[in-house]
């Protein structure tokens, strides 16, 4: 049996719930699995107003909560962080509110491990708690802000991200050193996370993946949207869609590969379904037969109605839990190199891989004019994510991880 004194403190910079988006899919699934086993306290910030059954979704499972608001805006974070030598990420999820839950639940109860979520908020852990640590960095974001820097075209921005990459790491870094154990998401960004280390020794860091529930997502629960039916083959994209990469993928397609596309199928469309389109989303629409539908009460019946899902992403990192959907769902997905390092299937059995407007536009092309491979790679899909993807198979290890003496 499990160690009844091991009650674990679950931190997360976003509250794990409604699971609707990357990182709360994981986290509310992580908690789920946590609070199966022993009793657990769960800390973590809000962006906005508290939603219809936030509270009592997360009160069901917990032995204790704290949902602090997230109060420094951007701005105010950076001048914090850059006054301080902090990464911005950091200073712009700290809550004097949530540091002092932790200390009470801390010196209250009898705390075996912090299961930290997110490396922003390592930041919590007391120096001098004793207890097991596990971090899940879930990726490197230190590298993202790397890649931000690299591919950003003025100074002021280039800077911003350079620094932030710097501070990050380190940051991260130490972070690692103080944890009993670090995961990622992939075994590439486990790889990636360790070779950014100044000194790696004494660091335990393994990979733990993303799941998906094939129950819910599945191609027979919903029917198509309707606004897809009866017109010309319909290419998808879902995702947030204020987040800096999904916004330049959507970008690149709608601009350079749709216009190939629709000069051997005029009449071919391209939706983009998410919430929070940011500007350059917004002015997209009417684009070389380009949509932007903004929040969507339910993902499913767009993907069931599309003939195609692309994940065009230049910077990607981890699992892109988008793809996982799209293929629970038996859709043919066409997805980049870096969008499909997270997902151990086959290029041109379960997905298809291509880089560049022209790769692109070729993948896509094929598969609308052959419906039988189209309907052969989305079974295929489907069925790699029911043998290898359940979130009951992905986080069969994190008993182990967790110390716990009953782990098989």
């Amino acid at each position: 049996m499990t160690n009844p004194s091991d009650e674990v403190l679950f931190l997360a910079h976003r509250i794990p719930w409604p699971p609707d988006r990357g990182d709360r899919i994981r986290s509310w699934h992580l908690l789920n699995a946590l609070a199966a086993r022993v009793p657990v306290h769960c800390g973590s910030l809000l962006d906005g107003p508290v939603l219809p059954g936030q509270v009592d979704a997360i009160a069901a499972i917990t032995a204790g909560y704290c949902l602090a608001p997230r109060t420094p805006s951007l701005g105010l974070a950076a001048i914090a962080a850059l006054a301080s030598g902090r990464p911005i990420s950091v200073a712009a999820f700290a809550s004097t509110q949530l540091a002092q839950w932790v200390r009470q639940v801390l010196a209250e109860r009898p705390i075996g491990t912090i299961f930290v979520f997110s490396g922003q908020m390592a930041q919590y852990v007391p120096d001098d708690y004793r207890g097991r640590v596990v971090m899940d960095f879930v990726d490197v974001d230190s590298a993202k802000f790397a890649a931000y820097a690299a591919a950003a075209r003025t100074w002021p921005v280039r800077a911003i991200h350079a620094r932030e990459a710097r501070v990050l790491s380190a940051f991260e870094q130490r972070a690692a050193h103080r944890a009993d154990l670090s995961l990622l998401v992939t075994p590439q960004e486990r790889d990636l996370f360790v070779s950014r280390m100044a000194d790696p020794t004494g660091v335990a860091v393994a990979a733990l993946g993303n799941g998906i529930d094939a129950a819910h997502f599945a191609p027979d629960a919903v029917l198509p949207e309707p606004a897809l039916m009866g017109a010309g083959p319909q290419i998808m994209f879902t995702g947030q869609m204020d987040y800096a990469p999904n916004v330049a993928a959507v970008a690149m397609f709608a601009r350079d590969v749709m216009p190939v596309i629709r000069a051997r199928h005029p009449d071919a469309a391209f939706t983009i379904v998410g919430r929070a389109p940011s500007a350059e989303v917004r002015v997209l629409d009417g684009v070389a037969g380009t949509r932007v539908t903004g929040e969507v009460t339910d993902v499913r019946p767009w993907l069931a109605g599309a003939d195609c899902v692309v994940a065009p992403l230049l910077i990607a990192r981890g699992v892109q839990n988008k793809v996982l959907e799209a293929m629970a769902m038996a859709r043919p997905v066409v997805l980049t190199t870096a969008a499909a390092t997270g997902v151990a299937g086959k290029d041109g059995v379960h997905f298809a891989v291509a880089d560049g407007a022209a790769g692109l536009a070729a993948r896509v092309l094929a598969l609308i004019e052959d419906r039988a491979a189209a309907q052969a790679m989305g079974a295929a899909a489907r069925r790699f994510v029911l043998a290898h993807a359940g979130w009951d198979q992905v986080l069969a290890p994190l008993p182990a991880m967790m110390g716990w003496a009953d782990a098989a």
